[in-house]
């Protein structure tokens, strides 16, 4: 067990320094100089020159990639050349309104996805569970920000009932927060109910024709224990994968949704460092997303070695 972790958590941490490389990379060649955004066109080339000295980025990109990796090593993320601000204050400010935004999406999504695919599998080839799968496509189907746009009109300006758009703060209670994330979240949820619907209904079929499950019915056990005794806990693999792919997702994915909301979130500010060229908090923020694609992908697998003791067999 304790290799496998470590053979994971080697390749963890050369999976993000070949991230890191990429982005580096990637951002560098992005058209547009940060220098001359920031002064303007009626900048002179003297004080374009002074200014790139300053920000450092008149050394060679190999210099500044590992000056780049020192401080990320250290805690130290850069200063926002928009924002004249630490980049690590910027985050941690941001995810306080995406983390709770992608944590209320999942928790919706498993509350839709979980009963409608258990309930579509047990009833199989019924109208219900046509109905189960007209309604999974649909939501896959059907772009978020659109449903963001149709839950404005609906919510907040027919009935009045939710706020359109923007957030109070954390600061103005608990009650308040929430509110103004319900709508953004359903809209990100829903397109995410879908894949998981599909996704449990599947698995779930899959293990109710196990030998196990038909011999806890020949035994005597009713159906409905039998389907979430035995055929649900086994059929959870799949879906704790499908949860893990979508959590990273929900976060790296509200850019859209946060923007349609007016949300100062993770996504808004990656929107913004990019219609800026504020290089150094698009760096840090795109490699933010992927190392969190990586390490979810990571406890993902260790998931695995919990539910599933024989995967531990085959990975010595």
């Amino acid at each position: 067990m304790l290799t496998l972790i470590a053979r994971r958590l080697g390749s963890l941490v050369l999976t993000l320094a070949a991230v890191s490389a990429l982005i580096f990379v990637v951002m560098d060649v992005l058209p547009g100089d940060p220098a001359a955004i920031m002064l303007g066109t009626s900048a002179s080339p003297d004080t374009l020159a002074a200014l790139r000295h300053e920000l450092g980025l008149d050394q060679p990109l190999p210099v500044r990639y590992f000056l780049w990796l020192g401080g990320l090593a250290t805690g130290d993320l850069g200063t926002s050349y928009t924002y004249g601000v630490p980049v690590a204050g910027l985050i941690a400010e941001r995810l306080a309104v995406t983390l709770p935004l992608a944590v209320m999406a999942i928790l919706i999504s498993v509350a839709i996805a979980i009963p409608l695919g258990v309930a579509s599998a047990a009833k199989r080839n019924s109208s219900f569970d046509y109905l189960a799968g007209v309604l999974s496509q649909l939501f896959i189907a059907v772009p978020g920000f659109w449903v963001a746009l149709l839950l404005i009109l609906a919510f907040s300006i027919a009935l009045g009932w939710m706020p359109a758009g923007g957030f109070p703060g954390w600061e103005a209670g608990l009650i308040a927060g929430l509110k103004a994330l319900l709508l953004p979240a359903v809209a990100l949820a829903l397109p995410q109910a879908g894949v998981l619907t599909r996704v449990t209904r599947s698995s779930v079929l899959e293990v109710l024709h196990e030998d196990f499950v038909r011999t806890a019915r020949a035994k005597g056990l009713p159906r409905r224990a039998a389907l979430w005794r035995h055929a649900v806990p086994n059929a959870l693999v799949p879906v704790i994968t499908i949860l893990g792919l979508q959590f990273t997702f929900l976060i790296a994915g509200a850019i859209l949704i946060e923007n349609v909301f007016n949300l100062p979130g993770l996504g808004r500010l990656a929107y913004q460092a990019l219609t800026q060229r504020d290089v150094i908090v698009m760096q840090d923020v795109v490699l933010f997303f992927a190392g969190l694609v990586i390490v979810m992908n990571f406890l993902v697998d260790l998931s695995y070695l919990v539910l599933d003791p024989r995967l531990r067999g085959r990975g010595r």
